[in-house]
């Protein structure tokens, strides 16, 4: 058995930064089909909008930059039963996605997109 001293229970969010809100909103919520959690101001000019799958625990929060902007890989995966489905389903919408699924002997199909920023999100078949 281990023992961890901080008493992590879950992870709350993962940040994606974004330096238009309202498109970031309309693709994450239409698009992908998230509902928003949050929306507030947490200092002059910044935005901290949460969406997430309906019944995730886990949000992922659109933020301001502090500075300026990158599109970033984010490493987040989000899942779905159908990869290829979703792939075609992502492309007919004219989202930017990677051209094939990716197929790695015992790995979930998964493949990668990008937000309207440029940042890059994964999807991958879970079980």
């Amino acid at each position: 058995m281990t023992t961890t001293a901080t008493k992590i229970s879950a992870i709350a969010n993962v940040t994606v930064q974004v330096p238009d809100h309202e498109k970031a909103i309309a693709f994450y919520t239409d698009t992908l089909g998230f509902e928003t959690r949050r929306d507030a101001q947490y200092g002059p000019g910044l935005r901290w909008v949460e969406v997430a799958p309906a019944g995730s625990s886990t949000v992922i929060a659109l933020a301001s930059p502090r500075q300026d902007f990158h599109p970033a890989d984010t490493g987040i995966r989000l899942t779905t039963p159908d990869a290829e489905a979703a792939h075609a389903a992502l492309r007919e919408q004219g989202v930017d996605v990677d051209e094939d699924l990716l197929r790695i002997p015992n790995v979930p199909p998964m493949f990668s997109f990008r937000d309207p920023h440029g940042n890059t999100l994964y999807i991958v078949e879970g079980a």
